[in-house]
């Protein structure tokens, strides 16, 4: 393994890892939640406001840097693609525009379609290139398989969230329908994985909570779509309590692990639960739901506190952008 020591500050752009774009999907999340906490608790929406732009702001300085690594590094952009880890954090960089152009409809609206449009045509050609990446040519190997694959699905069901809204209806119930299905087929491969095979590496023992998006940010979703809660929709909540609870078992000997950019893979998930159990309280008066939905924001407040820490000491410390 090379000494981060021995890496040359001018080096580290070529190391600029594609996971950096999981912290945007985390912190619009946390926006996202906020918002929907204000709406329940009835008060003023600064909060929630300061992070969407501190989210925006993330992202561009993220895509810039990102942005210069293809340009200057383009062999090393290449070789994330083709590693079969890190080739499904690439949708990452469409779920930010996606949650972007979500959390902008209530904030900047003229910004809500642009980033959303950009977000649904980037899905559309990273599911499609993922797939066919993982279904081509390439030969993958049962220990590749982790929770990180579930990321090019939940791109998917995320459309519908700002779709709907904007009056792209039938296109929100296209990427709902393909993000559903592979959610099902990735749910099978992943849970064989973990339960029949190897233990995931530390590195990659984060994603676990990914588990939890999916359902969540489906739930989400459904609602936008059909425009009520339904027996689908309790199902999909239900099974997003069901994971973040073998999560939250999990939890304790997760964050113990040498951080990595991967334990950003924590936020988003819960932010997703969060703001679907608002959205279940909002529907149904269910004041149940509202105390669950309070407390999952406290608990998201404190992992994205943790998150911004440990990354800020990683970086002071120079284990960021590094070989690994």
């Amino acid at each position: 393994m090379t000494d981060v020591a021995q890496v040359a500050p001018g080096n580290r752009l070529e190391h600029y890892p594609v996971t950096f774009f999981a912290t945007t999907m985390g912190m619009t999340g946390f926006a996202l939640a906020l918002h929907a906490a204000e709406a329940a608790w009835g008060i003023g929406g600064a909060g929630s406001t300061a992070v969407y732009y501190v989210a925006l702001v993330m992202f561009a300085a993220i895509l810039l840097g990102y942005g210069a690594k293809a340009t200057k590094y383009p062999q090393a952009v290449a070789e994330e693609w083709k590693h079969p880890v890190r080739l499904s954090f690439f949708p990452a960089i469409a779920i930010s525009l996606l949650l972007l152009g979500a959390a902008s409809l209530t904030r900047a609206p003229a910004l809500a379609l642009p980033l959303w449009g950009a977000g649904t045509a980037l899905q559309f050609v990273l599911t499609l290139a993922v797939v066919s990446g993982w279904i081509g040519g390439r030969s993958f190997q049962t220990g590749h398989l982790n929770p990180a694959w579930f990321i090019p699905a939940v791109g998917n069901v995320i459309v519908p969230i700002a779709g709907v809204p904007l009056g792209f209806t039938e296109l929100s119930w296209y990427f709902m329908s393909v993000g559903l299905i592979f959610w099902v087929v990735l749910m099978t491969l992943v849970i064989n994985r973990l339960i029949f095979h190897d233990p995931l590496p530390g590195r990659l023992q984060p994603t676990l909570v990914i588990l939890i998006a999916p359902p969540a940010v489906g739930m989400v979703a459904w609602v936008r779509l059909v425009g009520d809660i339904d027996i689908f929709a309790r199902i999909l909540l239900n099974a997003a309590y069901l994971f973040t609870l073998i999560v939250a078992i999990q939890l304790p000997r997760i964050v113990k692990l040498p951080f990595a950019m991967s334990f950003w893979a924590l936020s988003f998930p819960f932010a997703a639960v969060t703001i679907a159990s608002f959205t279940f309280a909002a529907k149904m008066g269910s004041t149940v739901h509202h105390y669950i939905g309070s407390g999952l924001l406290v608990v998201l407040a404190v992992i994205i506190a943790a998150l911004v820490v440990r990354t800020l000491r990683a970086m002071a410390a120079g284990q960021v952008c590094v070989p690994e």
